[in-house]
């Protein structure tokens, strides 16, 4: 069985393909918004896919809410999601 290969990304590909700000990327991920997936030897962020998505979801919501609505919203679903997840 092949091993499928996940897609990582350094923090210059997000800026590009999302078309935000280092120092956005940069906040989001201090504030908990957006987590990288793993570091490289050299201390790099690298994102995998799913980063997309959330900044997309994070920036329709800055229309509505302040960041710290957004994490708090965030946060309950993460909690909702890992109760709903059973007990092995």
């Amino acid at each position: 069985m092949l091993k499928k290969i996940e897609k990582l990304y350094r923090i210059g590909e997000v800026m590009e393909y999302a078309s935000i700000s280092r120092q956005t990327i940069h906040n989001y991920t201090v504030w908990g918004l957006i987590t990288e997936a793993r570091r490289t030897q050299g201390n790099h962020r690298l994102y995998n896919e799913s980063v997309f998505e959330r900044l997309a979801m994070i920036q329709e919501m800055k229309n509505k809410y302040t960041l710290a609505e957004i994490k708090e919203k965030f946060d309950a679903e993460a909690a909702k999601s890992r109760s709903n997840v059973p007990a092995e």
